[in-house]
């Protein structure tokens, strides 16, 4: 029984949420992992160096040189049968292309899982993280998805694994790349951020959000989070959203400043080691996760913290 691993990588690094895959899929059986992409043998020497991993399969192709998801999943079905698992990150790129393999596997896609207690025996949260489910799939090939906050990372080095050529497919003609749009950050990305810094709709603008929040994430060297409905008021960009409906994340320190805690945001945050929560509402249901407490109001509490740390 081996279980493949679809890699997400820049071209030449594996992304963080790869080795969190790996972790998963070695409860699955013999981990194989799958490196997609166009001249892309960098990013398949270094999944062959992680730790866990017994094979590589690099196809390489110009059809798969943007990783659209039409054609990665075709790739992915070319060499599915030699699998029992196949296993995704639960990150944009993943839930674009599983739901694809697993409709043309005639498979129940198995999402967001966040433990392996069996080849055939998993869990997923459920109801926002409130409930727990325990899923036992019968199909004979399982299409997972991989919560990346519920598994360590398995480590980077170490590995020895053998590097084994796939045929690239064909491009499907079904889309084409037109643009690609990439934010840059001097700071940590949030998925992979070891601290993580968020504010709310509390902060009342845009201005105020970068003018409070950004001085303190600079500080701690943490990525800058939002709530919902700081998004959506449009005091900050989508891609700064952490919830159910944005980015899970799970750093070793969370700072919540003015936001309420409404159910989507703790679904994104609350397995975080430690949270710390400022906001003026006593009552606001961040305390109830919280392990720190500070009821104060965040535009005099936050500057504080900057010239204090």
């Amino acid at each position: 029984m081996a279980a493949l691993v679809i890699a997400e990588h820049d071209g030449v690094l594996l992304k963080a949420a790869t080795l969190n895959t790996v972790t998963a899929a070695a409860a699955c059986g013999e981990v194989h992992v799958l490196v997609v992409g166009f001249n892309v043998e960098a990013a398949a020497k270094a999944a062959s160096q992680v730790a866990g991993v017994a094979k590589v399969m690099l196809a390489d192709g110009a059809a798969l040189a943007d990783q659209l998801a039409e054609n990665v999943a075709a790739q992915v079905l070319a060499i599915s049968s030699n699998y029992s698992h196949i296993l995704f990150p639960a990150t944009a790129n993943g839930k674009n292309v599983a739901p694809r393999v697993a409709a043309k596997l005639d498979v129940a896609q198995i999402s967001d899982i966040t433990k392996v207690i069996s080849p055939d025996t998993f869990e997923r949260p459920i109801y926002a993280g409130n409930a727990i489910a325990t899923v036992q799939s019968a199909d004979a090939t399982k299409v997972i998805t991989v919560r990346t906050t519920g598994f360590d990372a398995a480590a980077s080095a170490g590995g020895s694994a053998t590097v084994e050529n796939a045929a690239g497919v064909a491009d499907s003609g079904k889309s084409s790349f037109v643009s690609r749009e990439v934010t840059k950050s001097a700071r940590p990305e949030l998925t992979a951020a070891k601290i993580i810094v968020s504010g709310g709709r509390a902060l009342d603008s845009a201005e105020k959000f970068q003018e409070v929040m950004a001085p303190l994430a600079d500080k701690l060297n943490a990525g800058l989070g939002a709530s919902r409905a700081a998004v959506d008021a449009g005091y900050a960009p989508n891609d700064l959203q952490v919830g159910q409906t944005g980015k899970i994340v799970a750093p070793q320190l969370y700072i919540a400043a003015g936001i309420s805690g409404a159910i989507q945001h703790l679904a994104g945050m609350k397995d975080s080691k430690v949270i710390v929560a400022i906001n003026k509402d006593p009552e606001a249901p961040i305390f109830s996760v919280a392990d720190y407490g500070l009821e104060a109001d965040l535009f005099t509490a936050v500057p504080e913290l900057v010239n204090a740390t």
